[in-house]
């Protein structure tokens, strides 16, 4: 038996880890005087799921800070990562990210606050427009426009008239703080449930009627 027979269970163990790898992206903006705001509740759910796994943040080659593990011994991988750039400019660290992991888009799934869509609520949705969503757009624009999944959290829209760009750079209300809990467990089960399922299924169980 030579050498290549030796090295070929190893081979076929990390082409079959890499089949089964996520890219997980929590957008939002770096620095503890954003951490609490709306806008950052991609990166809230982020670090939801690095505790699930028992994951590290740690710093990276590409701008990023990442958190790696399995959901479960022999369940999908996932990297979890937290850019290191503002909202805006999010889309050259996850390209640089999929480009390091080798990730094909379809398995990029990218969480990020929806003003669109009522506090508490999470929905699913694969390619399409970016909905005035400036990180959104930029990820889009470096990826291709390809079809990666995105975890919409919803925060509402603002009161009265309030400017949108100032509601998401603010913390989240007493009220809603009380029931963010929920909403990020809720988030975290989504990218669960696409990572294990796929992005159908998952659509189902979160997009049925309670």
């Amino acid at each position: 038996m030579g050498l290549f027979d030796f090295l070929r269970p190893r081979q076929q163990k990390d082409e079959a880890v890499a089949d089964n790898t996520w890219l997980v992206v929590g957008l939002g903006n770096p620095g503890a005087q954003y951490a609490g705001n709306r806008h950052n509740v991609g990166q809230m759910v982020a670090d939801e799921l690095a505790s699930r796994i028992g994951a590290t943040f740690k710093s990276h080659k590409t701008p990023s800070r990442v958190a790696e593990g399995f959901l479960r011994p022999g369940g999908p991988k996932l990297v979890i990562a937290k850019p290191n750039s503002y909202m805006n400019t999010s889309g050259g660290p996850v390209a640089a990210l999929v480009k390091f992991y080798s990730v094909p888009v379809e398995r990029l799934i990218v969480i990020h606050d929806e003003l669109d869509i009522p506090f508490d609520t999470v929905r699913l949705k694969q390619a399409g427009g970016h909905g005035g969503h400036n990180g959104i757009r930029d990820v889009s624009k470096a990826t291709d426009g390809g079809a990666f999944t995105r975890v919409r959290v919803g925060i509402g829209r603002p009161p009265g008239r309030q400017d949108a760009a100032d509601f998401v750079l603010k913390d989240f209300s007493s009220t809603e703080r009380a029931a963010l809990p929920n909403l990020l467990s809720d988030a975290a089960d989504a990218v669960e449930a696409v990572a294990s399922e796929g992005i159908v299924a998952a659509q189902q169980r979160f997009h049925s009627p309670a």
